[in-house]
C-alpha cells in the first residue's frame, strides 16, 4: 500500500502519518494491539487511574480514547469506502472521555475490547478493494482518503503509546 499524499487528510493528522513509516499498512494494524499490551503490562492496579498532571486523562481514560477514536476512524472508513459522499462530523475527545466511565473500568478489559475491535477493523481493511482504498470523502471539514485513515488510525496509536512512555510510565 502506498503512503498517502498529503491532500489525502487534513494537517492536523500529518504528525500521525508521520509516525508510520511501513508500506505494509495491514502488518501494521495487526501487530499494535500486542504492542499496546506489550507496553501496558507493567501497569499495576494502583497506576490505571494515574494521571500526570491535573486535567489530563488517565491511563484508562487515554486507552478509552483510543478506543473512542479507533470507532471514529473506522466508521469514516467504512462509510467512505462505500462511497458515501455524505460529510462526517468531527468528534470532540474530551468530551467523549468525559461522558464515559473508563476510569470504571479495569486496563484489562479496556485491552481486550480494543483488541476485538482492531481486529474487525483489520478483516475490514483487508478485505477492500484497490478502488474502495483510493475513494476520499469528507470527515471534519477535510477531505479525508480511506488508505489515509488507515494510517492515521495505527499513527494515533504511536502518538498515544508515546505518551504513555513518557509521561506516565518513565
Amino acid at each position: 500500500m502506498n503512503r498517502p499524499e498529503k491532500n489525502e487528510y487534513a494537517e492536523f493528522y500529518a504528525g500521525y502519518v508521520a509516525l508510520v513509516e511501513e508500506t505494509d499498512i495491514i502488518a501494521a494494524l495487526q501487530n499494535q494491539p500486542t504492542d499496546l499490551q506489550n507496553l501496558l503490562a507493567g501497569i499495576t492496579a494502583e497506576k490505571e487511574n494515574y494521571a500526570y498532571a491535573e486535567g489530563k486523562w488517565s491511563v484508562r481514560e487515554l486507552l478509552g480514547h483510543i478506543i473512542d477514536g479507533e470507532r471514529v476512524f473506522s466508521y469514516r472508513a467504512l462509510r467512505i469506502s462505500r462511497g458515501d459522499q455524505i460529510p462526517l462530523a468531527g468528534f470532540e475527545e474530551n468530551f467523549y472521555v468525559a461522558n464515559s466511565n473508563f476510569s470504571e473500568i479495569e486496563l484489562a478489559d479496556l485491552l481486550a475490547e480494543f483488541t476485538l475491535l482492531r481486529g474487525s477493523n483489520v478483516l475490514l481493511f483487508k478485505n477492500l478493494t484497490e478502488a474502495a482504498w483510493r475513494r476520499t470523502g469528507t470527515a471534519s471539514e477535510a477531505t479525508v482518503s480511506v488508505r489515509a485513515l488507515a494510517f492515521i488510525m495505527v499513527g494515533h496509536i504511536r502518538h498515544h503509546a508515546n505518551i504513555l512512555r513518557t509521561r506516565y510510565l518513565a
